[in-house]
């Protein structure tokens, strides 16, 4: 069968290509075309679109690239109705794909899948009317999404955290080997701390200066910025410091060897808590104070980081907007550093966090899903 999907981002490009080897498991004929990226492109099919081309952030950037934006739309609709694919496969980045949902809907009977929900329990929950007018089967990866769906008579199916199956097929594949890992990337022999700060360039030039700043302060640690996929060295040379090094590819590998993290929020808070490393979640703002005030009236929920979303209480530090200063994330830093007070604190909370995450297999699940559906329809 014929597999069309969407992604907009780098976590979307890795979720997505272990759902892609998952449904080839399930379905020996399946092809793929699809919006995405290198880890994708790796497991086959036809790159249509590469996600850099497309991670646009912030309300100035997208109005700078509104053409780019649009003829990219229009090159997607266009092409997924001349493919004719039997399944559309949409993974989070909602802004694009609930547009190209809506368009599909309208003029074509080809069914439409979301795997990864989009995060209107958070803002913009208006969009649940076009969810539930245009996406046949929403696959959730986070557990608390289903009394969300339900008070709006949805129904949607957990199917586990791909993030989960991503840390533990790693772990499982790479025993720790921290001599090798400073060897091969020339670092120190002293203890490693992980600095994730985000994959847009946006992101990262406002986290990674104010991160740089708390850097000076801890001289028995080494930082190691983890290089974001389609980010060139030479950007990151702009915001580091002249000690700090950057390794590219090795994400898990960082982690892995990590006693601490600061870390943007997104799907890298959740997947540094799986590692078992500790971390204060860093996202500044521009204008910190009047969006620290907006957030208070249009956010929905209590947290931002996904690690306290599904927890439900405050695992790790926030540190948002006007709260993401030197001064704060040095104090919250050195708190969960080892011998910190909120060190063994953090751990516990990880320790509840997969339980409630449950067992890894969110892609296999999904894939067995999305097949066992397409198949009764062709039956049909």
């Amino acid at each position: 069968m014929k597999y069309y999907l969407i992604v907009g981002e780098a976590s979307g490009d890795l979720h997505a290509s272990n759902l892609m080897r998952s449904l080839k498991k399930c379905d020996n004929n399946a092809e793929f075309r699809f919006f995405g990226g290198d880890l994708m492109q790796s497991v086959g099919g036809t790159l249509v679109k590469h996600y850099k081309d497309m991670a646009y952030m912030g309300f100035i950037p997208v109005l700078l690239h509104l053409r780019t934006i649009f003829r990219n739309m229009s090159l997607c609709k266009s092409d997924i109705v001349e493919w004719k694919p039997d399944v559309l496969i949409l993974i989070d980045y909602p802004g694009f794909n609930l547009k190209i949902a809506k368009y599909i809907k309208q003029h074509t009977d080809i069914p439409v899948y979301y795997y990864i929900s989009p995060k209107i329990w958070a803002w913009k929950e208006y969009r649940i009317k076009d969810i539930k007018r245009d996406i046949d089967k929403m696959l959730s990866i986070l557990p608390f999404e289903i009394d969300f769906y339900k008070k709006h008579n949805y129904p949607i199916s957990y199917v586990g955290n791909p993030s989960v199956d991503s840390v533990s097929e790693y772990l499982g594949n790479h025993p720790s080997d921290r001599l090798s890992f400073i060897k091969d990337n020339g670092l120190s022999d002293k203890p490693i701390v992980a600095i994730l700060a985000g994959s847009r360039k946006q992101e990262i030039r406002d986290n990674l200066t104010r991160m740089m700043e708390v850097t000076r302060s801890f001289p028995d640690y080494q930082f190691v910025v983890a290089g974001a996929p389609g980010i060139s060295h030479d950007y990151y040379k702009q915001y580091i410091t002249p000690e700090t090094k950057i390794v590219f590819s090795q994400t898990y590998g960082l982690l892995q060897h990590s006693v601490a993290a600061m870390v943007t929020s997104g799907t890298a808070t959740l997947e540094t808590a799986l590692f078992g490393v500790p971390q204060v979640v860093c996202y500044y703002m521009s204008a910190g104070k009047l969006v620290s005030l907006l957030r208070k009236i249009f956010l929905k929920v209590k947290y931002i980081s996904l690690v306290n979303l599904i927890t439900g209480e405050e695992t790790v530090k926030e540190l948002v907007a006007d709260g993401m200063t030197a001064s704060n994330l040095k104090n919250e830093f050195a708190s969960i550093l080892p011998g910190g007070t909120k060190r063994e604190g953090i751990l516990k909370g990880y320790s509840d966090l997969r339980r409630i995450l449950g067992n890894p297999g969110a892609s296999k699940k999904a894939a067995e899903i999305i097949v066992e559906f397409l198949s009764e329809r062709i039956e049909k």
